[in-house]
């Protein structure tokens, strides 16, 4: 980009002269940026404004021009700095020298790596390709500490004045390390891994070396450390031969990955509950790992430390005693769904795997869209993820002082009454509102009335002064609402919105960890500033992605038109993957929590296949649902020769694989039914089941049925089969086994398919018409008349069961005596019609 065009696109954003910015340009190239840099830079108004003052106050200590190396740690300052109020303070140490070295600003790990080096090292053994965040574990686990220094330092100590004393003794200033001591640390390390040296000359990991040196040496110079490390192993195993430039063996790049593998398998795969081999802390991995302990909200970055902050979180660590504090706040206007699954896990399972607590808090801000089954609904969902809450709260528990917070905001000047209408508040370049500078004194007043009912609904609102993140101007914290809440009854006429009540509550309750999703990041500026406005407590608020699916819409509004068009039952649909209807469906709890655990806790947006999360389900059910058979399209089977004068009970195991699980008994009788698909009178290739000249075995009892004769109906369909049977060591091993019963149990089985037909039913490239119009007709089918051995007769509602050869299935509550209704959960791994 030329000159010109880049000084007017910095102009438009930062608003300073053509002059200013070639004068920064030219001042952030005489630092030793390189052009390139100095351009990237400039583009970032908040970053270049921070460096111009940090090498403006640089230049005036040194009196002279700034060289590279100050230059360096200068814009390493101004890039991560948080607290601009310290900038004056780290400037003169780095423009005095007191603070010359990367390590002395920054800080660095030790205990044999370096972070760096620990990267390097990894890379040298071409592990390049590993996920960043698996990466970043295997460098933890070669270093080990991290020495903090200025950065840090400034950071964990927000309050004023610094303790310069303190301050100097971590960041290693005055500290003089001479040639001498980094020749006798390296020479050290050399002698340690001396045999090990001899052996794999330069193959060895000579970062291992510098990081032994560093560690005794904190603040030795890096470059001075490699060059003597260099030097004594030249002087040990002389110059490079032939074999060691040559690559090393593929051995050790398998080992590695190997490993790797393993861990990421141990990271992914858990499928456990906390008290197995991975914890729930070690599941929930990413990002959440490098959240702040109770107490330490301001070493978050972006966190607001104000003259109040320190005393505040006092008072918050008096009163939790140090515990971590969640809560799972949800909207009691719908069901949950498998997002909201994720959401439970996290703020459950990060409390519980700290030994914290977790509040379950309804977000009942909204009276004309809230219902009773909702509430209920969303405890019993909660309960059957296994979560039990710490307490179970309600914003509306708060409203008194949500009221009078509102009434102090508006003291203190920073809350207006507006009558803006709701459509000219909507979109992001609103105007100001022609009352944001009403007198205090006023809005009080039409405050009041606000609550007393004298005024309409969207005659007047009461907005907070401030701009979001998203550039909505003053958020609306207020409105007027004549209905009737369902635990406040008639007492309030006005109701406090999300933006306004969220992380008040959240002090109220004085959580440690506000956990949301990703949508609610434009949010957070107004969360941290509405708590700072009125000198309460306040925590820290986290954004992470979504879980979504493919083939699924999860919006409350869109599956009210799927239950209003009739294309779905209710919200428990089992096609639905709402929690009330994937439980329906009979999706186990536990398969859910794994499902969540194996996706993680990331910043992107996670949208996964559906077959991911089936496949949860199967590696549950397959341990936990007992076997039956059952016949969905029947054909009767008459055995002419049945070897006894009634019928034989047949012992079946529970789990063929573990007969330590127990047997139930079905009867074996001359008329059994098989799948009709089991049979073919003119097979085709590779056919191994029932056919003219082809046995089969009956599974579990012992015999193999041959086909004798086929009985038609009047239009040439088969209605029965006549066989003989042999007990099944009396001659040749049939080529396959099938399923059957016997004085069978009548029901009915739903089996079900994808709602949609695209994996995006939302997307209009994808799907023109609307996710209405993308419907899979075929997505149910009822078969009215299946057959299902008696061992299942005392089922109840959610009893799970594998029905052999043809997938899992579930109890739907439908059922009624004499009547059973399964629920196909899902299929088997194999082709259902294969044997």
């Amino acid at each position: 980009m030329p000159t010109c065009r880049l000084v007017s696109k910095f102009l438009l954003v930062s608003g300073i002269s053509a002059m200013a910015a070639l004068d920064s340009l030219s001042l952030f190239t005489s630092l030793g940026l390189s052009e390139q840099k100095a351009r990237e830079t400039l583009k970032n108004s908040a970053l270049s404004a921070q460096l111009r003052e940090a090498a403006t106050q640089a230049q005036q200590t040194l009196g002279s021009t700034i060289d590279k190396a100050t230059g360096t740690l200068l814009y390493g300052l101004a890039s991560r700095l948080r607290d601009t109020r310290r900038l004056s303070f780290l400037v003169s140490y780095i423009a005095s020298k007191k603070i010359h070295t990367e390590p002395q600003l920054s800080g660095w790990w030790c205990q044999g790596l370096t972070f760096q080096e620990a990267r390097l090292s990894l890379e040298f053994h071409e592990i390049r390709t590993l996920p960043v965040h698996f990466l970043e574990q295997r460098c933890h686990k070669l270093t080990g500490s991290f020495f903090s220094a200025a950065l840090e330092y400034v950071r964990s100590h927000p309050l004023d004045p610094v303790d310069t004393v303190d301050f100097e003794r971590e960041c290693g200033v005055g500290v003089i390390v001479t040639p001498e001591q980094i020749e006798e640390a390296v020479e050290a390390a050399i002698n340690r891994h001396r045999p090990q040296l001899l052996v794999e000359r330069y193959h060895f990991n000579m970062g291992l070396l510098m990081g032994e040196a560093r560690a005794v040496l904190k603040w030795a110079d890096g470059k001075m450390i490699k060059n003597e490390v260099d030097m004594q192993v030249l002087h040990l195993l002389g110059p490079k031969m032939e074999a060691d430039l040559e690559k090393k063996p593929k051995v050790a790049k398998t080992r590695l990955e190997e490993t790797d593998r393993r861990m990421a398998k141990d990271v992914m795969e858990n499928g456990e509950t906390a008290d197995q081999t991975l914890s729930l802390m070690e599941q929930l991995r990413g990002e959440a790992l490098k959240f702040h302990k109770p107490g330490e909200n301001y070493k978050t970055p972006g966190y607001v430390v104000t003259p109040h902050t320190m005393n505040l979180l006092k008072q918050h660590l008096e009163i939790t005693g140090g515990q971590v504090r969640t809560r799972f706040p949800p909207e009691p206007n719908g069901i949950l769904h498998i997002g909201h699954a994720k959401a439970i896990n996290f703020n459950f399972g990060y409390a519980k795997a700290n030994n914290g607590i977790c509040f379950l808090r309804f977000d009942d801000t909204n009276p004309e869209k809230e219902e009773a089954k909702f509430f209920t609904a969303i405890c019993d969902m909660v309960a059957w993820l296994g979560y039990t809450p710490y307490k179970v709260t309600y914003a509306s528990d708060y409203f008194d002082q949500l009221y009078a917070w509102a009434v102090e905001l508006i003291r203190r000047g920073l809350a207006y009454v507006c009558h803006q209408r709701g459509e000219e508040l909507k979109g992001h370049n609103t105007l100001p509102s022609p009352w944001r500078d009403r007198p205090m004194e006023e809005s009080l007043l039409l405050f009041e009335a606000m609550r007393k009912g004298k005024f309409s609904e969207g005659e007047a609102t009461l907005r907070m002064k401030l701009v979001m993140e998203d550039g909505k101007m003053d958020p609306v914290a207020y409105r007027v609402k004549y209905t009737p809440h369902h635990r406040t009854g008639d007492k309030w006429c006005i109701y406090p919105t999300y933006d306004y009540t969220h992380c008040l509550c959240d002090s109220i309750e004085h959580i440690t960890h506000s956990l949301c999703t990703k949508e609610f990041q434009a949010r957070r500026s107004s969360y941290f500033w509405l708590c700072n406005a009125l000198d309460v407590y306040c925590p820290v608020q986290w954004e992470y992605g979504r879980l979504n699916l493919h083939y699924a819409v999860v919006s409350k509004r869109k599956i009210l038109q799927l239950v209003a068009t009739g294309a779905v039952r209710d919200w428990d649909d089992p096609r639905l993957f709402t929690l009330t209807a994937l439980r329906r469906r009979g999706f186990p709890p536990e398969a859910i929590n794994n499902f969540c655990a194996r996706v993680g806790v990331t910043v992107a947006q996670t949208t996964m296949e559906p077959h991911l999360l089936e496949a949860c389900v199967r590696d549950v059910l397959n341990d936990t649902a007992p076997r039956a058979m059952a016949v969905l399209e029947s054909l009767r089977v008459i055995i002419t020769n049945f070897p006894a004068a009634k019928s034989l009970d047949i012992q079946v195991p529970n789990f063929p694989a573990d007969e330590t699980k127990g047997f139930h008994q079905v009867p074996f009788a001359p008329i059994v039914f098989i799948e009709r698909t089991d049979f073919k009178e003119e097979p085709e290739p590779g056919f191994k089941r029932l056919a003219w000249g082809q046995p089969v075995g009956l599974r579990h009892t012992g015999y193999v049925i041959e086909l004798q004769r086929v009985v038609k109906g009047p239009r040439g369909c088969v209605e029965s089969l006549e066989v003989t049977c042999r007990r099944a060591d009396a001659g040749e091993k049939p080529k396959a086994f099938i399923h059957w019963v016997s004085q069978p149990l009548m029901c009915e089985v739903r089996l079900y398919e994808r709602l949609f037909q695209h994996k995006n039913p939302e997307d209009p490239t994808e799907v023109p018409g609307g996710f209405l119009s993308d419907l899979n007709l075929a997505s149910l089918h009822v078969v009215e008349a299946a057959l299902v051995d008696c061992s299942v007769a005392l089922a109840k509602p959610f009893d799970k069961f594998q029905f052999e050869r043809l997938g899992y299935f579930s109890v739907d509550p439908d059922s009624h005596q004499g009547k059973l209704v399964f629920n196909r959960t899902v299929t088997l791994k194999e082709d259902p019609g294969k044997v």
